[in-house]
């Protein structure tokens, strides 16, 4: 149960960081979509940092690069947000 509060923290405070980061008119709002961009981010930051051969097959990403995988995820969202306002 701890452990999965820790990845519920860590993906709310890498998405507010990715927030700031690439701010934008649609980012997502709420403490639910903020925490789900986070952990989207860890996600993307771990698989492809196991497909590069940085990390092994049972470990996964840091922080910092939890927060640049939801900075990419928010910047994917930015795109297709952008692109449906048309």
């Amino acid at each position: 149960m701890g452990g999965i509060l820790w990845i519920i923290l860590v993906g709310f405070v890498a998405g507010i960081i990715a927030r700031l980061l690439a701010p934008g008119p649609n980012n997502p709002q709420g403490f639910l979509l903020t925490t789900v961009l986070g952990i989207v981010g860890a996600f993307v930051a771990t698989a492809v940092g196991q497909a590069i051969g940085h990390y092994g097959p049972n470990q996964g990403a840091g922080f910092i690069t939890a927060t640049i995988g939801a900075v990419v995820v928010l910047f994917i969202w930015h795109r297709f947000a952008a692109r449906r306002t048309y």
